[in-house]
């Protein structure tokens, strides 16, 4: 669902998505064997509900930290060396500075067993981009208050023509605290809620080319520091463009 209606504070909107699923379902034994597989409802995903008025935002949203910088290509598994994509309850504040400039600060609750806030202290995002005819160039940058870790990612777009449109993103996050013998309450294995990749470093590179205006291709190539290495690739063709 979606509303929009102006005010003297600037236009109030919401929005709300929620995802019903309804599927294959693995049923196992005590022993660990597959035991049947029916189909049948599965769990309801409450995607977004959220509220803003102006620029302010509340409520459940995926994090600035992915949504503001973009997501790492038009390839349908694009987060085979995962970036992000996270669910999280926010308070955020969107920011038009005009000449292109815009950006986000955004308190965040988080989501998951590593990843949600273990005290009152928020998870903090920040992101400032320019956009312009020839593309974009943007920057977030996040801090984990659960490990006290810093995670950033910085990305550039370049529209070569009205066909191709090429783009390459790089991540880098810390991870001293997210070691298993860290001394934590829950070990994070290596990899936190803004430093989900492999290592310290990834990095994320791809395009988009359009045929016409019902086909394009798309490629994605990806890497880690735990020498992960990922390509994916698909042509999507649209019926009614």
């Amino acid at each position: 669902t979606w509303t929009g209606q102006e005010t003297e504070l600037g236009t109030l909107k919401t929005y709300t998505e929620t995802r019903f699923n309804f599927g294959d379902k693995n049923l196992v034994t005590a022993d660990g064997d597959v035991d049947s597989n029916p189909a049948a409802n599965k769990a309801t995903d409450l995607h977004f509900a959220w509220i803003q008025l102006g620029g302010l935002r509340v409520g459940k949203d995926e994090t600035p930290y992915d949504q503001f910088i973009g997501y790492a290509g038009n390839v349908i598994q694009d987060t085979i060396i995962p970036y992000g994509i996270k669910d999280t309850n926010v308070v955020s504040y969107y920011f038009d500075a005009g000449s292109g400039f815009s950006g986000v600060v955004s308190l965040e609750e988080g989501s998951g067993t590593t990843g949600t806030i273990d005290s009152y202290v928020p998870h903090v995002v920040g992101g400032l981009k320019y956009k312009g005819d020839w593309g974009a160039l943007t920057g977030v940058v996040a801090y984990d208050s659960n490990y006290e870790e810093v995670a950033g990612k910085v990305r550039l777009d370049v529209n070569v023509n009205k066909e191709l449109s090429l783009f390459i993103m790089a991540g880098y996050g810390t991870d001293d605290n997210l070691s298993d013998d860290a001394g934590n309450a829950v070990d994070a294995h290596g990899r936190g809620f803004y430093k989900p990749w492999g290592g310290n470093w990834a990095v994320w590179g791809g395009g988009t080319y359009k045929f016409n205006d019902k086909t394009s291709f798309n490629v994605q190539a990806s890497a880690d520091d735990d020498k992960n290495y990922a390509l994916a690739a698909n042509v999507a063709y649209t019926i009614v463009p």
